[in-house]
Protein backbone atom coordinates (compact mmCIF):
# COMPACT_ATOMS: atom_id res chain seq x y z
CA UNK A 1 0.00 0.00 0.00
CA UNK A 2 1.45 3.44 -1.17
CA UNK A 3 2.11 5.47 1.98
CA UNK A 4 -0.54 8.17 1.23
CA UNK A 5 -3.37 5.27 1.23
CA UNK A 6 -1.83 4.32 4.44
CA UNK A 7 -2.32 7.36 6.35
CA UNK A 8 -5.22 7.86 4.71
CA UNK A 9 -6.56 4.57 6.68
CA UNK A 10 -5.03 5.32 10.04
CA UNK A 11 -6.36 8.91 10.13
CA UNK A 12 -10.21 7.26 9.05
CA UNK A 13 -10.04 5.15 12.09
CA UNK A 14 -8.88 7.27 14.48
CA UNK A 15 -11.89 8.76 16.36
CA UNK A 16 -12.64 12.66 16.20
CA UNK A 17 -10.99 14.69 19.26
CA UNK A 18 -7.68 12.10 19.61
CA UNK A 19 -4.60 13.74 18.36
CA UNK A 20 -2.24 11.75 16.09
CA UNK A 21 1.19 11.70 16.39
CA UNK A 22 3.28 10.05 13.43
CA UNK A 23 6.27 8.63 14.73
CA UNK A 24 8.82 8.93 12.44
CA UNK A 25 12.20 8.34 14.70
CA UNK A 26 14.71 6.50 12.39
CA UNK A 27 13.01 7.07 9.04
CA UNK A 28 14.87 9.56 6.19
CA UNK A 29 13.46 13.17 5.84
CA UNK A 30 12.39 12.93 2.52
CA UNK A 31 9.88 9.90 3.88
CA UNK A 32 8.88 12.50 6.69
CA UNK A 33 8.42 14.88 3.72
CA UNK A 34 5.98 12.55 1.95
CA UNK A 35 3.72 11.90 4.76
CA UNK A 36 3.86 15.92 4.83
CA UNK A 37 2.57 16.29 1.46
CA UNK A 38 -0.05 13.70 2.17
CA UNK A 39 -1.70 15.70 4.91
CA UNK A 40 0.18 15.36 8.22
CA UNK A 41 1.57 17.44 10.75
CA UNK A 42 2.24 16.22 14.05
CA UNK A 43 5.79 14.13 13.90
CA UNK A 44 7.49 12.04 16.89
CA UNK A 45 10.94 11.24 17.43
CA UNK A 46 13.30 9.97 19.97
CA UNK A 47 16.32 11.41 19.18
CA UNK A 48 17.58 14.91 19.89
CA UNK A 49 20.01 15.44 17.28
CA UNK A 50 17.94 13.42 14.31
CA UNK A 51 14.89 15.60 15.38
CA UNK A 52 17.04 19.12 15.31
CA UNK A 53 18.46 17.88 11.90
CA UNK A 54 14.69 17.28 10.40
CA UNK A 55 13.51 20.06 11.83
CA UNK A 56 15.87 21.98 9.79
CA UNK A 57 15.58 20.56 6.76
CA UNK A 58 11.79 20.30 6.56
CA UNK A 59 8.84 22.69 6.63
CA UNK A 60 8.43 24.79 9.31
CA UNK A 61 4.46 24.48 9.84
CA UNK A 62 5.57 20.45 10.79
CA UNK A 63 4.49 20.96 14.89
CA UNK A 64 7.66 18.59 16.42
CA UNK A 65 6.86 16.33 19.47
CA UNK A 66 9.77 14.52 21.51
CA UNK A 67 8.81 11.40 22.71
CA UNK A 68 11.64 9.11 23.70
CA UNK A 69 14.29 9.69 26.96
CA UNK A 70 15.25 13.00 26.70
CA UNK A 71 19.01 13.51 28.83
CA UNK A 72 19.10 17.06 30.27
CA UNK A 73 22.23 17.75 28.27
CA UNK A 74 20.45 16.90 25.05
CA UNK A 75 17.54 19.58 25.64
CA UNK A 76 19.25 22.35 24.46
CA UNK A 77 18.96 20.77 20.40
CA UNK A 78 15.31 20.83 20.72
CA UNK A 79 14.73 23.80 23.51
CA UNK A 80 14.24 26.41 20.38
CA UNK A 81 11.56 24.89 18.70
CA UNK A 82 9.79 21.76 19.71
CA UNK A 83 5.97 21.71 20.27
CA UNK A 84 5.54 18.97 23.11
CA UNK A 85 7.97 16.65 25.25
CA UNK A 86 5.94 13.41 25.83
CA UNK A 87 9.21 11.89 27.99
CA UNK A 88 9.75 14.14 31.36
CA UNK A 89 10.67 11.41 33.70
CA UNK A 90 12.08 13.60 36.34
CA UNK A 91 12.62 16.37 38.61
CA UNK A 92 16.30 17.08 36.64
CA UNK A 93 14.34 16.72 33.55
CA UNK A 94 12.37 19.76 34.23
CA UNK A 95 14.65 22.33 35.45
CA UNK A 96 16.60 21.73 32.76
CA UNK A 97 13.50 22.42 30.04
CA UNK A 98 12.75 25.12 32.54
CA UNK A 99 16.14 26.35 31.77
CA UNK A 100 16.48 26.01 28.01
CA UNK A 101 13.00 27.27 27.85
CA UNK A 102 14.40 30.71 29.45
CA UNK A 103 17.14 30.93 27.48
CA UNK A 104 14.98 30.74 24.05
CA UNK A 105 12.24 33.14 25.29
CA UNK A 106 9.70 30.19 25.38
CA UNK A 107 6.99 28.67 27.90
CA UNK A 108 7.76 24.64 26.66
CA UNK A 109 4.70 22.26 27.20
CA UNK A 110 5.81 18.84 28.29
CA UNK A 111 3.76 15.71 29.43
CA UNK A 112 4.49 13.72 33.17
CA UNK A 113 5.60 10.16 31.74
CA UNK A 114 4.27 7.92 34.04
CA UNK A 115 5.79 4.35 34.65
CA UNK A 116 2.71 1.71 33.88
CA UNK A 117 4.23 -1.07 32.46
CA UNK A 118 5.83 -4.50 34.14
CA UNK A 119 9.24 -4.05 32.43
CA UNK A 120 11.65 -2.16 34.61
CA UNK A 121 13.35 -1.47 31.39
CA UNK A 122 10.12 1.25 30.58
CA UNK A 123 10.96 4.57 31.75
CA UNK A 124 8.78 7.19 33.39
CA UNK A 125 8.03 8.51 37.24
CA UNK A 126 6.72 5.76 39.91
CA UNK A 127 3.91 7.42 41.24
CA UNK A 128 4.38 8.14 44.62
CA UNK A 129 7.66 9.46 43.47
CA UNK A 130 5.73 11.97 41.64
CA UNK A 131 3.33 12.78 43.98
CA UNK A 132 5.93 13.42 46.72
CA UNK A 133 7.28 16.06 43.94
CA UNK A 134 4.12 17.49 43.21
CA UNK A 135 3.45 17.94 46.99
CA UNK A 136 6.83 20.08 47.17
CA UNK A 137 5.17 22.41 44.28
CA UNK A 138 8.62 23.20 43.20
CA UNK A 139 7.42 22.99 39.68
CA UNK A 140 5.33 26.05 40.15
CA UNK A 141 8.01 27.99 40.02
CA UNK A 142 9.40 26.70 36.73
CA UNK A 143 7.83 29.38 34.50
CA UNK A 144 8.88 28.57 31.33
CA UNK A 145 7.34 25.33 31.01
CA UNK A 146 3.40 24.15 31.14
CA UNK A 147 2.77 20.50 32.42
CA UNK A 148 -0.16 19.83 29.76
CA UNK A 149 -0.52 16.23 31.06
CA UNK A 150 1.00 12.74 31.57
CA UNK A 151 2.37 9.98 29.29
CA UNK A 152 2.63 5.84 29.38
CA UNK A 153 3.86 3.23 27.91
CA UNK A 154 1.82 -0.01 28.14
CA UNK A 155 3.71 -3.60 28.83
CA UNK A 156 4.52 -5.65 26.04
CA UNK A 157 1.90 -7.98 25.99
CA UNK A 158 -0.41 -10.50 24.05
CA UNK A 159 -2.37 -10.09 26.99
CA UNK A 160 -4.94 -7.36 26.19
CA UNK A 161 -6.53 -6.92 29.47
CA UNK A 162 -3.29 -6.01 31.07
CA UNK A 163 -2.94 -3.20 28.60
CA UNK A 164 -6.23 -2.09 29.13
CA UNK A 165 -5.79 -2.31 33.42
CA UNK A 166 -2.67 -0.48 32.51
CA UNK A 167 -4.21 2.58 30.43
CA UNK A 168 -7.11 2.51 32.42
CA UNK A 169 -4.90 3.14 35.82
CA UNK A 170 -3.07 6.28 33.99
CA UNK A 171 -6.53 7.32 33.15
CA UNK A 172 -7.65 7.31 36.55
CA UNK A 173 -4.17 9.09 37.39
CA UNK A 174 -4.83 11.58 34.79
CA UNK A 175 -8.39 12.51 35.70
CA UNK A 176 -7.36 12.88 39.56
CA UNK A 177 -4.30 15.17 38.91
CA UNK A 178 -6.55 17.48 36.39
CA UNK A 179 -9.56 17.82 39.04
CA UNK A 180 -7.17 18.22 42.59
CA UNK A 181 -3.74 19.85 40.78
CA UNK A 182 -3.65 21.57 37.39
CA UNK A 183 -7.04 22.66 36.02
CA UNK A 184 -7.92 23.31 32.54
CA UNK A 185 -4.56 23.06 30.94
CA UNK A 186 -4.11 19.95 31.78
CA UNK A 187 -5.88 18.23 28.65
CA UNK A 188 -3.42 15.94 27.22
CA UNK A 189 -3.66 11.92 27.76
CA UNK A 190 -0.41 10.49 25.74
CA UNK A 191 -0.81 6.83 25.21
CA UNK A 192 -1.26 4.07 23.04
CA UNK A 193 0.90 3.20 19.80
CA UNK A 194 0.72 0.85 16.91
CA UNK A 195 -0.51 -2.36 18.49
CA UNK A 196 -2.44 -1.49 21.15
CA UNK A 197 -3.83 2.59 20.46
CA UNK A 198 -7.26 1.28 20.23
CA UNK A 199 -7.18 -0.20 23.64
CA UNK A 200 -5.43 3.33 24.58
CA UNK A 201 -8.51 5.36 22.86
CA UNK A 202 -11.15 2.69 24.83
CA UNK A 203 -9.71 3.97 28.32
CA UNK A 204 -9.56 7.89 27.47
CA UNK A 205 -6.52 8.17 25.66
CA UNK A 206 -6.55 11.80 23.88
CA UNK A 207 -3.04 11.47 22.02
CA UNK A 208 -1.46 8.22 20.27
CA UNK A 209 1.58 7.64 18.89
CA UNK A 210 1.81 5.81 15.86
CA UNK A 211 4.71 4.89 13.63
CA UNK A 212 5.50 1.24 12.25
CA UNK A 213 1.28 1.06 10.74
CA UNK A 214 1.83 4.29 8.54
CA UNK A 215 5.61 3.98 8.04
CA UNK A 216 6.22 0.65 7.71
CA UNK A 217 9.10 -1.19 9.78
CA UNK A 218 11.44 1.30 11.54
CA UNK A 219 14.98 1.72 9.05
CA UNK A 220 17.62 0.91 11.61
CA UNK A 221 20.46 2.59 11.46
Amino acid sequence: MELKEQIDEVVKAIPKGVTLVAVSKTHPADKVMEAYEAGLRIFGESRPQELKAKYEALPKDIRWHMIGHLQTNKVKYIAPFVELIHSVDSERLLDAINKEGWKNGRVIDVLLEIHIAEENSKSGWELDELVKYLDKGDYKLLTNIRIRGLMGIATFTDNTEQVRMEFGRLHDIFTTFKKERFGKDFDTLSMGMTADWQIAVECGANMVRIGSLIFGAREQK
